[in-house]
């Protein structure tokens, strides 16, 4: 039977998870030992408590030493994320001490990255000891770590969750598409395209049930074409480019932010695809009730701020 969460709190150390730690990374009790100042029988000693805390083993004795098994490799997976936060507390309370706001974790869908990048470039010019932890994500994944305390917050949309009432949020902007392509696309040069155009080429969406691909579903609905069976899915801005530069035929639906930074840049082309159909806007999302960190106030100031200059 396994422990109660009370059982587990109150017996598990953090020097506990610190030796978990150097265990995954030798596979020796003695290396471990080393690593974390311990006497090779007191970690023998503290490894028995932490199996007992947990109520199963969690590593295969064998000749070669420590092999996790798979409840190890879990609680060790854990052990990480925990000895990390520690870490990004006190670096946070640093912040706070020195008056410049410590951390911040926060995440953005694809078409938000350029607006966030941009106010964490001035945030930090105004900073300089801030240090910003950033998530590339869906909506969907977004919210579910800003609920699990993992972000402070996000920019992504509310409108997807089942319990919106969980979470703060402020409009930030609305949301224009583009169909970008290589630079190099056949029909880059064209002066106006239309779906049954791209119909038959290669598409980089985002996956089912994502609003901008619902959004794009229902142009080629209303447009009485038939959706493009074989897509490259994917919810990376790096991704969707390196896929694009790699292949001239393939079209992305992205923002019209992303689609101008890539043209800018010369990396990829707008098609010149007029879309009947308009984005959620983005919101500026936080877990409603939870305390923020003066590192994300901060950062929700300069996004407001660039909210504001777009007005």
């Amino acid at each position: 039977m396994t422990p109660s969460l009370n059982s587990i709190v109150s017996r598990l150390h953090l020097k506990q998870m610190r030796l978990l730690i150097a265990l995954g990374d030798h596979g020796s009790l003695l290396k471990a030992a080393q690593q974390v100042g311990l006497t090779q029988p007191g970690a023998s000693k503290a490894l028995q408590e932490i199996e007992t805390t947990f109520g199963t083993a969690l590593f295969n004795r064998t000749n070669r030493g420590l092999e996790p098994n798979e409840v190890g490799h879990c609680v060790i997976r854990y052990a990480r994320l925990i000895h990390t936060d520690v870490a990004h507390l006190r670096q946070e309370i640093v912040g706070i001490l020195r008056g410049h706001g410590g951390r911040v974790a926060v995440g953005a869908i694809m078409g938000a990255v350029p607006l966030l990048t941009e106010a964490i470039s001035a945030l930090v010019e105004r900073h300089p000891e801030m240090s910003v932890e950033i998530v590339e994500d869906t909506s969907a994944t977004l919210l579910s770590q800003i609920e699990a305390g993992r972000l402070d917050l996000a920019i992504c949309r509310t409108t997807i969750s089942q319990t919106p009432q969980l979470y703060d949020s402020i409009k930030l902007q609305d949301e224009t598409l583009a169909v970008i392509a290589n630079v190099d696309h056949p029909l880059g040069h064209a002066k106006r395209v239309t779906l049954t155009n791209l119909a038959e080429y290669r598409w980089v969406v985002y996956r089912a049930n994502m609003p901008m691909r619902l959004l794009l579903e229902r142009e080629f609905r209303d447009a009485g074409i038939r959706f493009p069976l074989h897509l490259l899915e994917t919810t990376s801005t790096l991704a969707t480019l390196m896929l694009l530069q790699n292949n001239p035929s393939f079209i992305a639906l992205v923002s019209i932010d992303v689609a101008q930074f890539f043209s800018h840049h010369q990396m990829t082309r707008i098609l010149p695809l007029t879309l009947a159909s308009t984005s959620e806007p983005y919101e500026l999302v936080t877990r409603r009730g939870a305390p923020r960190s003066p590192g994300a106030q901060l950062l929700m100031d300069e996004l407001v701020g660039l909210r504001s200059e777009q007005v």
